[in-house]
């Protein structure tokens, strides 16, 4: 793995702790962007983990000859081990350590999404807590980073500021599917989102948010 040319600020970390968010224009280096485009191309369209249950339709049925809106690839490094020496994993290890004040954090490329031209799906408001175990607490950071721009018209990210301070809500298959695995907030708890925050960003730029943090 490369060494780590990122660090946050006080203001940045105090800024997380409180809205439960943070936005960064650059984690990684153009060159070190364009590494991890090859490989994320190349497993996309080898369609990589699909045998062993890794590779499925997020915000679709899934079934085989129907085109995919969401697709998404668990465990990447898995495919592309080369991920693993990026510097964008020196330096989100970094930025998690400080966050959460443990030097022995280590981040991992836990899953890539694609969304297709013109027929990609949104990924609906959500918890990352709504996925896992209810009865545990997670001390979680989860770190998006797009490989092209993201704007508000193609899809950056939006988060419910300090919403990161409540417990899981409730949650369904997105459109109430239960053949559909990703999650969505359930339509009688969307009065809770209020005054988001997008947060458009370069490619290699990143967003931050609390495993709690409601975002879409």
């Amino acid at each position: 793995m490369l060494e780590s040319t990122f660090e946050l600020t006080s203001e940045q970390i105090k800024f997380y702790r409180t809205e439960g968010y943070l936005a960064i224009d650059a984690l990684t280096t153009p060159e070190d962007i364009a590494l991890l485009c090859e490989s994320y191309d190349r497993i996309f369209h080898e369609r990589a983990g699909r045998e062993e249950g890794n590779h499925f339709d997020l915000g679709g049925t899934d079934e085989e000859g129907t085109e995919a809106v969401l697709p998404q690839i668990v465990d990447p490094a898995r495919y592309a081990p080369e991920l693993n020496d990026s510097l964008l994993l020196a330096n989100a290890n970094v930025l998690a350590r400080q966050l959460l004040g443990d030097a022995e954090v280590q981040c991992s490329f836990f899953h890539a999404i694609f969304k297709p031209a013109r027929i990609g799906a949104a990924t609906p408001w959500h918890q990352d807590a709504s996925y896992w175990d209810g009865t545990q607490y997670y001390n979680d950071i989860s770190i998006w980073v797009p490989l092209q721009e993201a704007t508000l018209e193609n899809g950056c990210m939006q988060f419910v500021p300090r919403s990161h301070q409540w417990d899981v809500l409730t949650h369904q298959s997105i459109n109430d599917d239960p053949r559909i695995l990703g999650l969505e907030l359930h339509p009688l708890e969307s009065d809770v989102v209020q005054a988001p925050v997008a947060c458009p960003l370069p490619a290699g730029g990143a967003t931050l948010h609390d495993f709690y943090m409601l975002h879409h």
